[in-house]
């Protein structure tokens, strides 16, 4: 959860009361919110020549993005007190009558296609509240937005700018400014270069760096307000002395940009000549054909159930009570004329978390105190926990491995394509593995498709051991499979490997003898009608025949030619290929950087459910 730390003289004299830290602590718990430390008593650093006041570090939910700063922890607390009304956020139209506009060019679909704004006029800044709606803009660009992938604000002094404004998306040479705080006018490209090794915006730059086309919002005189989700421009930065602020919000997700927009203008709308009035934006997308206003703060209609209600919390509260109760939590609330069993709540644009009818049970919970809440005996009805059947089996398997000797290993369950085909001598052929769209790191480029790589390259790893080496896993394996909603299936499969001064292919061959001997699946020393004729994995039935497996020479490039074996099951009248065994080839050792011969088995474990 994030910690915000607030001044605690200021918020204490936000909150109209001093406390002590106790009496602080369990209101910040009757909130659901927790008082991390008090500085009062702890050595605080100077700054500036002066010793840091004392501060109180609170822990906000992850949820609560409307509480990551000063203003929006003490109006909810004071709301929560009851000891101030609901904001009630208004639109307000200039005295011209015409809204400022933001233009947005076709170009910026290829790059970060959303943006929205706002205006805050007459509003009057003091060093803590523009340091904490800077700071607020920090934590949003941290959590909510991502890094700045998914939402970043530019924030400017209107009165150094003229509308209307433009959004566009152009060549990084094209585009020349100097950016914020700095002295020097720079293109795109020349910017990248500058801010490389910056510690702060640095991390940024990958975002749109490999872009042929940059995101710019210029004003009517072309002069660059910012390139998100990089920096602003210098000319238009603000300051102490700005009276009317200009908001931009850029995006890759629509959804997040309103949230974001939201939750600024109704924090820092308080500041504001005329309280909680907020100047809209004019959003004209001539590409798609759209035109709206931005932001959008009317409430959200959402109906809860008193029953529900009354039966999560364990109380047998009247309508209008929980209305009061939301009351205290932000909301406005009133019983449904239609039907007694319903209220109807009204829910600020501050609360993008509320999605369902248990979110504002919770904050009825809350309001009415959950330490206050009845204490109740679980319901009667109990259930004994039992393991999957795939899982059982594991654990079988897994068990008579250990108990010959082998130990167990857990690698990771992404490799590199290489790892996965190449290296162990196998063709992808584009159906089979699940590949990751952005891969990190070029060592987890898909979903393994087979155990082996994740037990050689343990191997590899533990080769100052003596010899041999034993050691087995049981997991999943992923595959594509187009016939699913997902798109993929997982296998679960047992696989061991032997590394040692000789092959070991004997020892691979006992171990698959005696796990499926605890499988109670016979083994059968003669089939008819087979022809030496590889399986492939197909199931063919035919149930004039016992149950049972058996083994037959495979020549595959994985394994040494004439040492390898594919292992045939069959179950139940059904006859399919599960696995294979065998000693490796040395084009694989060698990838993999053994020394010493390796024999390995794997086996699909699914078939025997």
């Amino acid at each position: 959860m994030p910690t915000i730390s607030v001044d605690k003289a200021e918020l204490y004299k936000a909150l109209g009361q001093e406390y002590t830290t106790e009496e602080f602590e369990t209101l910040c718990f009757e909130f659901g919110i927790e008082l991390d430390e008090d500085t009062s008593n702890s050595e605080r650093p100077v700054v500036n020549g002066k010793q840091e006041p004392p501060q109180l570090k609170i822990e906000i939910p992850a949820n609560r993005y409307d509480m990551l700063c000063f203003e929006g922890i003490a109006l909810m607390l004071n709301i929560f007190r009851e000891k101030t009304p609901l904001p009630n956020y208004r639109l307000v139209t200039p005295k011209s009558g015409k809204l400022q506009t933001i233009t947005v060019h076709p170009e910026t679909m290829k790059v970060r296609p959303y943006v929205s704004g706002a205006i805050l006029r007459n509003i009057t800044f003091t060093q803590e509240t523009y340091d904490s709606f800077i700071g607020l803009q920090d934590k949003l660009h941290q959590n909510l937005a991502r890094q700045r992938t998914l939402v970043s604000i530019g924030t400017h002094d209107l009165d150094t700018l003229k509308g209307p404004f433009t959004y566009e998306a152009l060549p990084p040479k094209d585009i020349n400014f100097i950016p914020l705080n700095q002295t020097k006018k720079m293109n795109g490209e020349e910017l990248m270069q500058f801010y490389e090794n910056d510690k702060h915006l640095g991390k940024y730059l990958h975002i749109i760096r490999d872009s042929p086309v940059y995101p710019v919002i210029y004003d009517s005189q072309r002069t660059v307000c910012s390139l998100p989700p990089i920096i602003n421009g210098d000319h238009s930065k603000i300051t102490l002395n700005t009276r009317n602020a200009f908001m931009e919000i850029t995006a890759t997700d629509r959804t997040k940009l309103e949230i974001v927009n939201n939750i600024m203008v109704s924090m820092f709308s308080q500041y504001c000549a005329e309280p909680f009035t907020i100047e809209p934006i004019e959003i004209i997308s001539g590409h798609n054909k759209e035109t709206r206003q931005t932001p959008d703060l009317k409430p959200r209609l959402a109906e809860v159930e008193v029953d529900y209600v009354n039966s999560c919390c364990g109380l047998e509260a009247k309508p209008q009570q929980i209305c009061d109760w939301l009351t205290k939590m932000c909301y406005t609330a009133k019983p449904s004329s239609k039907d007694a069993n319903i209220i109807e709540v009204s829910v600020p644009p501050t609360r993008a978390d509320v999605l369902h009818q248990c979110d504002i049970m919770e904050d009825v919970a809350i309001a009415y105190g959950f330490n206050r809440l009845p204490r109740t005996q679980p319901n009667k009805a109990s259930t004994i926990a039992q393991p999957l059947m795939i899982n059982k089996l594991g654990d079988i398997v897994r068990m008579e491995s250990a108990m010959a000797g082998w130990s167990e290993v857990m690698p990771l369950i992404l490799c590199s394509h290489d790892e996965n085909f190449a290296w162990l001598n196998r063709t992808d052929d584009g159906n089979t593995a699940v590949k990751l769209a952005n891969p990190k790191t070029a060592e987890y480029q898909v979903v393994r498709t087979s155990l082996l790589p994740g037990l050689l390259k343990t191997i590899r790893e533990n080769k100052k051991h003596s010899v041999p080496i034993k050691v087995f896993e049981v997991s999943d394996v992923a595959f594509k499979d187009l016939t699913l909603e997902r798109k993929s299936r997982n296998e679960r499969h047992f696989a061991a490997a032997w590394y040692g001064k000789t092959s070991g292919f004997e020892v691979v061959h006992g171990l698959l003898d005696r796990v499926l001997l605890m499988l109670k699946t016979a083994f059968l020393t003669h089939e008819e009608g087979l022809e030496g004729k590889k399986m492939d994995y197909e199931v063919r039935e035919d149930p004039s025949k016992p149950d049972g497996y058996w083994i037959e020479e495979i020549n595959e490039p994985t394994f040494f030619p004439g040492h390898a074996a594919a292992i045939h099951l069959r179950l139940n009248g059904k006859q399919v290929r599960i696995g294979e065994f065998g000693i490796l080839h040395p084009t694989v050792l060698d990838k993999f950087e053994l020394r010493y011969p390796v024999s390995t088995l794997e086996i699909n474990l699914e078939v025997f459910l």
